[in-house]
């Protein structure tokens, strides 16, 4: 039983990683799109209704989940880092994205949030211990560094640092912590309840902010920036975090953060279809060479983990079997 179950632990553990990966791609896919649609809300809404609005609308959805799935509460030491959670990716980072994105284009936002994978995995190391090798840094830097150098000489970078550049770095560290803790808690809660807890437990401050913004500036736009509204509130803030922090937990942290770099050029995608911007044959290019980095990472990573799952001169199957 024993010898069986050592046999079939590799596979299992690839299998879990492969699952991890595709959770995750799917979570990029859904945050992908954030940024447009952030920056088409905020043309007619206040960016600090869009912010928290969202995170009670999408309050209200988690609710009704963890109701209909009869979710036990977290623990007291659970909600202590789904604080953490909620500051990271339920207020700052909508926040500071919505405020960034009335004065600068989606397409900006995109150069400024490639570092948002470095800063996920930079805080994995901090809070979960993960030990990515050399190898696994520099295909990360290289696929940063590619991102970067395409959105730089499309166009997308230009003129001198500004107050929406600081909003937008606020919102990538802060949300780097927020995935890194999540993608910790998920283990333990799932990836669907750790973002439904952590957007209920900021009820108390997104719905009176929500409140005074709406009077403050009272809500009227067309169907387009509804929809807009409407897709960051259930997918953006909901059923996305539902397959990323999942993802993050299946692959580890650090890994599967790493498909983000791809977000950039979707990104633009996104842009191109919803905002008009053009999609030249460079940015086809940049995409073949960020995924190539992104391969790399995982492959890295997942040489480094079958190392560790070797039997050495020595085999312990028990320990083997149960980790």
């Amino acid at each position: 039983m024993t010898a069986q179950s050592s046999a079939t632990h590799p596979t299992a553990v690839t299998a879990g990683r492969a699952a991890g990966l595709a959770l995750g791609a799917l979570g990029v896919l859904a945050f992908s799109m954030s940024l447009p649609a952030t920056r088409v809300a905020v043309q007619d809404l206040d960016p600090w209704f869009v912010a928290f609005g969202r995170a009670v609308g999408a309050a209200l959805l988690a609710y009704a989940y963890l109701r209909f799935t009869g979710a036990p509460p977290p623990t007291r030491g659970q909600w202590r880092r789904l604080a953490i959670v909620a500051l990271g990716v339920v207020v700052g980072f909508p926040l500071f994205t919505s405020l960034a994105l009335t004065t600068q284009t989606s397409a900006h936002g995109a150069v400024v949030i490639t570092v948002l994978p470095a800063v996920t995995a930079v805080f994995a190391v901090l809070r979960s211990n993960e030990r990515p090798p050399p190898l696994f840094w520099i295909a990360s830097g290289a696929g940063l560094l590619s991102v970067l150098t395409f959105l730089a000489a499309s166009g997308a970078v230009h003129g001198a640092p500004s107050l929406a550049d600081l909003f937008l770095l606020a919102a990538v560290v802060l949300c780097g912590l927020g995935y890194a803790e999540g993608g910790v808690l998920a283990r333990e809660l799932g990836g669907a309840r750790t973002i439904c807890w952590a957007l209920l437990l900021s009820l108390p401050a997104t719905v009176p902010i929500a409140a005074v913004a709406a009077v403050a500036r009272p809500p009227q736009a067309d169907a387009v920036v509804w929809s807009a509204f409407g897709y960051l509130t259930v997918i953006s803030m909901f059923l996305g975090f539902f397959a990323w922090y999942a993802g993050l937990a299946r692959g580890g942290i650090a890994k599967v953060g790493q498909i983000q770099l791809a977000q950039p050029v979707l990104t633009l995608i996104w842009s191109a279809l919803l905002l008009g911007e053009t999609v030249t044959q460079a940015s086809v290019v940049s995409a073949v060479v960020v995924l190539a980095c992104v391969v790399l990472t995982q492959r890295t990573r997942a040489g480094r983990a079958r190392s560790q799952l070797t039997p050495g001169p020595r085999p312990a199957p028990v320990r083997g079997s149960c980790r």
